[in-house]
């Protein structure tokens, strides 16, 4: 398993508005001076991504992305699908993709769990326990208040 040394930035790519605000406030209450990014689906995700990916944005490449799976637009199987396509793997390489859903049909978790680019399957709303854990685990030099 690979890990990276430092969070530094994450994108949420969920329709849930709720959810992204409740998950931006502990992330910022952990102060760990991270930089949060919010789309509301798929499609906004990769108009998101590509740009970084060709160098051409100077915003942070994000370190974790949570995706959910049921969103309008694009949702998050489709957003993998156009991610393997259009990202090159070095830059998918240093993302961690966790799917962050309500789902709880386990054909959904099989199917992220045996997607390359899907480190994780979590069930919403992510809790401050469960979001140390991926930090613990994915980036081991990050330090959590």
């Amino acid at each position: 398993m690979r890990t990276s040394p430092f969070l530094k930035s994450i994108l949420i790519i969920d329709d849930d508005e709720i959810s992204n605000l409740f998950h931006k406030i502990f992330i910022s209450k952990l102060k760990l001076n991270v930089e949060v990014d919010i789309v509301l689906n798929g499609k906004e995700g990769m108009n998101f991504l590509k740009p970084l990916s060709q160098g051409l944005s100077s915003v942070l490449l994000p370190c974790l992305l949570l995706l959910d799976i049921k969103m309008p637009e694009m949702d998050g199987w489709v957003f993998l699908d156009h991610y393997e396509a259009q990202i090159d793997k070095a830059i998918r390489d240093q993302i961690t993709v966790v799917m962050l859903t309500t789902s709880e049909d386990e054909v959904d978790r099989i199917k992220a769990l045996n997607n390359e680019s899907v480190k994780e399957f979590v069930h919403k709303p992510l809790s401050e326990d469960k979001f140390k854990e991926l930090i613990h685990k994915y980036y081991e030099r990050t330090k959590i208040n």
